[in-house]
């Protein structure tokens, strides 16, 4: 079978191992997602042809090193780092990092995801490697001090909600990123009221908007949006608009 149900039959479960960030489906199903995406695009450019055996074709290895590959490996790879990041589960990606390099060796279809949750960066200013700093602290258990804690976690949820945006799971990624943005600033508005700006103003705003009781995107563009002035972050009004747009309920 090489169609959209095939397809779908073979996200099931990457999109169930992200969402509770669990490695052995990730890597059991990971090859077998890179091959339908790259065969249903080839179909798509016309340049496949459904095989008669109804098979869905094997990666050589040069498959496994073309962009098509290569950019739905790293989407994937990204997607479980950032869920893994959100419950702070180093081993988690240890053991697909290791599983992977085990299978295809150093450069893995993917590794270039996951050298941004690795590698040290002072200077981040792709969105990448915004992700992978934030990720990897959270990983770490990289804690910042409660006068910069509020800060950060609004910036850290900012990058990773962008990110999901672009990703083949974005769903997948949204509510643990949800549950993440609620646990964080339930967290302020017990613990860090006192380092918040304007905490007269922004307090009853931030209240306001942990009543909604849905982990969703509108969730975590109206808590991004609403919480910016309590950590003093300014939001021109283009990307307010933005937040706003997503924000509200249909």
């Amino acid at each position: 079978m090489t169609d959209m149900a095939e397809l779908k039959k073979r996200k099931e479960p990457l999109n169930i191992a992200i969402v509770y960030v669990d490695p052995e489906p990730f890597i059991d199903h990971f090859t077998g997602w890179l091959e339908i995406t790259k065969f249903i695009s080839e179909q798509r450019a016309g340049t496949a042809q459904a095989p008669a055996d109804g098979v869905t074709p094997k990666l050589s290895k040069d498959d496994l090193e073309s962009p098509t590959v290569q950019k739905v490996a790293n989407d994937a790879v990204a997607a479980f780092c950032m869920t893994a990041a959100l419950k702070a589960d180093k081993a988690a990606v240890d053991k697909v990092e290791a599983a992977l390099r085990e299978q295809y060796g150093d450069d893995f279809p993917g590794a270039f995801a996951l050298k941004y949750f690795r590698a040290k960066n002072d200077n981040p200013e792709t969105l990448e490697d915004h992700v992978g700093q934030a990720g990897k602290k959270m990983l770490e258990g990289d804690i910042p001090p409660p006068p910069l804690r509020a800060k950060e976690n609004w910036s850290a949820g900012l990058r990773f909600f962008e990110k999901a945006r672009s990703s083949n799971f974005v769903h997948e990624v949204m509510f643990p990123l949800a549950v993440w943005t609620r646990e964080k600033w339930t967290e302020t508005q017990d613990k860090g009221v006192a380092f918040m700006a304007h905490i007269e103003d922004n307090l009853p705003i931030l209240r306001e908007a942990l009543e909604d009781p849905r982990n969703d995107q509108p969730f975590i563009a109206n808590l991004l949006l609403k919480a910016a002035p309590a950590v003093d972050m300014e939001l021109d009004e283009e990307y307010q608009g933005f937040l706003r747009s997503l924000a509200r309920r249909l």
